[in-house]
Parts: structure tokens; sequence; C-alpha cells
């Protein structure tokens, strides 16, 4: 998961208007607009996890581990706090795209490894609970490429749905769809706008990641001349887009939570979707 909004500062700013996306997560180093152009062209591709064997002894560790963060978490202030805001603030945002379907499924990329770090366990815990606790939420797809196997069969055994296909962030919410990408990459967020720019499957989204507002704030900061590519679409849907910012509440979940918040997108012409960029 990638450039959270925390990490735009003005620190990251270029002097020649190249725009850097900071990815501070699993030791990546920064990526140019450059190398973002390609990630933004790759296809879609078969997926399987490159270690091919479930480690039995590995699996009901990380199993209980899971069961306990959800349980932990479950019954936090945070958790709470975060329901809550559902319930009230954006109820009606949600109810907006679900329309009249019964059921929103969720689409989860970039969960990054539960196995080896606390932030993807919370992230993924909030998942868990959220459709524990709301019958809207229907069936749970989760990506990332570098899940083990042993990972994926916890996901299973959790509920969820393991992609066999590497989509890149692009499915097109063709039916109600939560896009659940808490701190994933710029790259992303732009992949998947792109899929789904136009007027009847950008109303089909709700995506939980970072602030948009904090890009463009970032953008700002920076006093480029120009909406570097990098994030034009994010900056281009600012305009028809309702952002909910959650609150992390304590320090214990203001690394995997900080600058998120929900985004409903709500474009009404045609001319709303067209910029330089598109």
């Amino acid at each position: 998961m990638a450039a959270s909004a925390k990490t735009l500062t003005n620190s990251n700013c270029t002097t020649d208007e190249d725009w850097t996306v900071v990815l501070p997560r699993r030791g990546r180093q920064k990526r140019k607009i450059t190398e973002v152009g390609r990630i933004l062209e790759e296809k879609q591709e078969p997926w399987t996890p490159t270690d091919s064997q479930t480690d039995p002894s590995r699996e009901a560790p990380l199993m209980q581990k899971m069961e306990d963060y959800i349980s932990k978490i479950g019954n936090s202030q945070f958790y709470h706090t975060f329901s809550d805001q559902i319930q009230t603030s954006a109820l009606d945002s949600f109810h907006k795209v679900l329309g009249s379907e019964t059921k929103m499924q969720m689409v989860i990329y970039g969960i990054g490894s539960i196995e080896l770090y606390e932030p993807p366990c919370l992230q993924l815990s909030i998942a868990m609970l959220m459709k524990r606790d709301f019958n809207w939420i229907g069936n749970i797809e989760v990506f990332d490429p570098i899940l083990s196997a042993t990972e994926s069969r916890v996901l299973e055994a959790l509920g969820c749905t393991v992609m066999s296909i590497n989509e890149h962030g692009k499915r097109e919410a063709l039916k109600p769809t939560m896009f659940f990408m808490p701190h994933c990459e710029a790259e992303l967020y732009i992949n998947l706008l792109r899929a789904n720019w136009k007027l009847n499957l950008l109303k089909n989204m709700v995506l939980f990641g970072n602030s948009f507002e904090a890009y463009e704030e970032h953008l700002a900061l920076c006093k480029y001349t120009s909406i570097p590519n990098s994030i034009g679409h994010i900056l281009a849907a600012r305009s028809f887009t309702s952002e909910f910012k959650i609150e992390t509440i304590s320090d214990d979940y203001y690394k995997a939570f900080h600058d998120s918040s929900w985004h409903f997108f709500s474009p009404v012409h045609e001319t709303e979707l067209q910029f330089i960029n598109s």
C-alpha cells in the first residue's frame, strides 16, 4: 500500500515538475512518472503465489493472529467511530450507490502481507468486521501479488476469494462495488479511475483509500504549473467526489489508516469527464 497522503509533503516535490510517487511500504523506492506510465499500461495476467505450497505450520498461527486482530479491533473505539460514520454521515451515499441492489461487492487491492506486517492485518480486520456487521456487503475478493500460498489459504478461510488474475486495479464497476484500498500506490487509484471513467461506472463505485483532497493539497503546496499525468484522474475527479475522512482516534491505528477517506463519485455530465490527461 503506497503513497499515503501523510507522506505527501513539500520534500516530495521535484524541481523539474515531475511527480514523485512515494512508496514507503515493503522497502520499495520512489518511482518517477515515467515508470508510473508503464505500470498504467500493464495488462491483466494470470497469477499464482510464488511459493505455490502452503505451510501448515504457518497457517494455523496466522489464522489465530487474524482472529485476535479482528476481535481486538471489533471492540475498539476506533472501529465504533468508523462504523458510526458509515451508518450516519456516509449512509445516504452508500444507499445511492446500492440503488435497487441489495449487495455491494468488495474488492481489496494491495492488502500487503498479513504475515509480515501489522497494517495489513488491521486493514483486513476492518474489512472483515464490515462484512460481519453490514448485511449489504457481499462477497469479498482480495489481491496483492506478494501474497503467499499460506496467506491465500488464510484469506479463503476467512471467507474471502483470492483472485487468480492480476487486474492491476482495472476492475470495471458494472455493479455496486466497494474498492477497499487503504494506502495503495497512486497508480492503482489511477488505473481504477481510468477503467471506470464513464458516468454509469463511476456511480457504481465506492473507494476507501488515500484522501484525494490531500493529493490536491500537495499539488498546491508544490506549486505545479500543470497537472502531473500520474495523478490527473484523481484531481479531475475531485469536482464530482464526495469525500468523508475517517478518524484514527488513537496511535494504535494511525499507521494503518491515517489520511484515509471514503470517496463517492457523482458525475452528472460527460463534460465533467473531459480533461487533458484523459
